[in-house]
């Protein structure tokens, strides 16, 4: 099968949408942002081995692609627009080719992120999603903007993904009832586009948590310019971590572990929480991110550490 007629037997009919002008099938799609909006566009890119196992299910892989990737979108604000797909594959298999076309179609449909494009290439599995959507020109959440006075909070609980990983690979005998809840956190996760979009105006900063709690807050209080202080009691976990007896690693999967695309976020002092979000600690004068619990592991995921 060549690379064309793999992109239409598996790939084609996913592309409209109300912003779409131009779709699958030219050299550029063309995308109509509202009146008075700006285009936000981020790009992620998950390679087997590394952010996902060898033995992960294709269908999974496609969603969480692409959740992983507008999650940013959620970050700043914007409403998806559309997205692209470069997919690098070590053949065009049918069995594997199938199921990752479904994972994609759910998360086109869940997220409402129709796909208008991308590449095809022979290589190690390596999936790289582009999207693109719209926020009104001045309404965008930053990570700068945070401010002494504010309260940082988080849109759900952390730690999820990082115990799923323990689980999947067996370090972590997590109890059988946790187990859906678990593949659910790792390899569907529910980028917070809707609470994005109600945080404009409202929130003074905001990141998405990818690399970590420590990781990604640091990323803010630099930006911002200002010294964040964690309270880890109050760090929202699930049943599922609870579910862990050791507290070091439980604090660490919350802490550290990454890959739970919750929204982290700086509201005001008279800024109500959002219902579902939890204030987790505050804002002020200095630099650096500072847990109350004494922290010795790594903030979070790197690359390239050396």
């Amino acid at each position: 099968m060549d690379e064309f007629s793999l992109i239409e037997r598996y790939f084609a009919g996913l592309g409209a949408g109300p912003a779409v002008a131009l779709s699958v099938g030219d050299d550029c799609a063309l995308l109509t942002p509202p009146p008075g909006e700006l285009l936000a566009t981020s790009v992620d890119t998950l390679v087997c081995g590394v952010h996902f196992p060898a033995a992960a299910a294709p269908a999974d892989i496609a969603y969480r692609a692409v959740a992983a990737a507008a999650s940013d979108l959620a970050a700043m604000g914007a409403r998806p627009l559309g997205m692209t797909l470069a997919l690098t594959l070590p053949e065009a298999d049918a069995a594997f080719l199938g199921p990752f076309a479904q994972g994609l179609r759910a998360a086109v449909k869940d997220f409402n992120l129709p796909l208008v494009g991308g590449d095809t290439t022979r290589g190690p599995l390596t999936v790289t999603v582009q999207v693109q959507g719209a926020v009104p020109a001045g309404a965008a959440l930053t990570r700068a903007g945070a401010q002494p006075g504010d309260r940082l909070c988080v849109s759900g609980p952390l730690g999820d993904a990082a115990a799923a990983l323990a689980f999947f690979q067996g370090e972590w005998q997590a109890p059988e009832r946790f187990a859906a809840l678990l593949h659910q956190r790792f390899y569907r996760p529910l980028p917070r586009l809707d609470l994005g979009v109600a945080l404009r105006g409202v929130a003074s900063a905001a990141i998405d948590i990818s690399d970590g709690l420590l990781a990604d807050a640091g990323h803010l209080a630099r930006a911002s310019g200002v010294r964040i202080d964690i309270e880890s009691g109050a760090v929202p976990l699930s049943d599922a971590l609870l579910a862990q007896p050791d507290e070091h690693t439980r604090l660490r999967w919350a802490l550290a572990g990454g890959d739970d695309y919750e929204l982290c976020f700086t509201l005001p002092a008279g800024a109500a929480v959002p219902d579902g979000c939890t204030a987790i600690g505050c804002v002020s004068p200095g630099e650096g991110v500072h847990a109350s619990d004494t922290v010795d592991f790594p903030a979070g995921y790197t690359h390239f550490a050396s």
